[in-house]
C-alpha cells in the first residue's frame, strides 16, 4: 500500500478526499492530513509519504519553493497539485519541478483518481525498475535530473535570500527554514552547486556590498563592517583583506583615485 498525505487549508477539501476516494482499492493508504503549510512540511518528514496532494496556495508558503524542496530531498515522491491559483507558467514550473498533476479547484472526483491511478502506475513503475538491474541506469538518470532541477531551484532562492538580508545575523538555519529544507540538507547543496560553504557565500555578498558602500567617502569603515552584517571590526577586517587582497581603507583609496584626477 502506498502511503498518501492529504495537506489543504480548507477542512473540508481535505476531509472530502480522505473520505469519498476509495483509497484500499487504489492501493493506498491515507496516513496523515494537515490543514497548513508548517503542519504538512512536518508531516512529510514523519510519514515519508509516496504520494503527497497538496494546495500550495496556503498562507505563509511559497509553494514552488516547497515542491523544489520536497522533490529535492524525496526525488521518488509523486505530487499532485489541488489549486485555484490559474497561471499557465506557474503550473509549467511545477510540472518542470516533478509534479504529476495540477488540478484547478473545483476538481471533479474522475481527475482526482485519474492522477492519483498515474501516481499509483508511476510508483509502480519505478519499484520495478528498481528490482531490474538492466533499468537500474534509466531509473538513475530520471532521480538525478529531477534532484538537479529542484536543487539548484532551493539553492537560486537561498543566494536571493542571502542577497535580500545580509545585514542580519544570518545563521544556515534561518535560510534553511526560508527555503524548507534542512540545514544538513541546504550545506549539502550549496556546497555542490556553487562549490562553496554558507558561510564563504554570506561572506561574498556581504564584501560585494561593502565595496559599494566604501565608494562613499562620508561614511566610515567600521559603520560599512556593521551595515552589512559585522559586529567584529577586527572580523569584517579579515575577511575583507582575505577575499579583496587589500584592506578596506586600501580598497576605499584605490578606487578614490580617478576622482581625484579629475578634480
Amino acid at each position: 500500500m502506498y502511503k498518501v498525505v492529504i495537506i489543504d487549508d480548507e477542512p473540508i477539501i481535505v476531509k472530502g478526499l480522505e473520505k469519498t476516494i476509495k483509497w484500499e482499492e487504489l492501493g493506498c493508504v491515507v496516513v496523515g492530513t494537515a490543514y497548513n503549510g508548517v503542519e504538512g512540511l512536518d508531516l512529510i518528514q514523519t510519514k515519508r509519504p509516496d504520494i503527497l496532494i497538496s494546495d500550495i496556495c496556503m498562507p505563509g508558503m511559497d509553494g514552488l519553493t516547497m515542491i523544489a524542496a520536497r522533490k529535492s530531498e524525496f526525488p521518488n515522491m509523486e505530487i499532485t497539485i489541488l489549486t485555484g491559483f490559474r497561471d499557465f507558467d506557474y503550473a509549467q514550473q511545477a510540472i518542470r519541478l516533478g509534479v504529476c498533476r495540477f488540478l484547478l479547484k473545483p476538481s471533479i472526483m474522475d481527475e482526482l483518481n485519474e492522477a492519483i491511478k498515474v501516481m499509483v502506475e508511476r510508483l509502480d513503475r519505478k519499484k520495478l525498475l528498481y528490482k531490474e538491474d538492466v533499468a537500474q541506469t534509466e531509473k538513475e538518470e530520471e532521480k538525478e535530473e529531477t534532484e538537479n532541477v529542484a536543487g539548484s531551484f532551493i539553492v537560486k532562492n537561498a543566494l536571493a535570500f542571502m542577497e535580500e538580508n545580509y545585514a542580519e545575523r544570518l545563521k544556515l538555519v534561518d535560510v534553511a527554514d526560508k527555503v524548507y529544507v534542512s540545514q544538513w540538507h541546504l550545506s549539502k547543496l550549496l556546497n555542490k552547486y556553487t562549490g562553496q560553504n554558507f558561510s564563504e557565500l554570506l561572506n561574498h555578498v556581504r564584501m560585494k556590498k561593502a565595496k559599494e558602500l566604501l565608494g562613499d567617502p562620508s561614511l566610515r569603515i567600521s559603520d560599512i563592517a556593521e551595515e552589512v552584517g559585522f559586529l567584529d571590526m577586527a572580523h569584517f577586517s579579515r575577511v575583507f583583506k582575505k577575499l579583496a587582497g587589500v584592506s578596506a581603507n586600501e580598497y576605499r583609496n584605490t578606487i578614490s583615485v580617478p576622482q581625484k584626477t579629475k578634480q
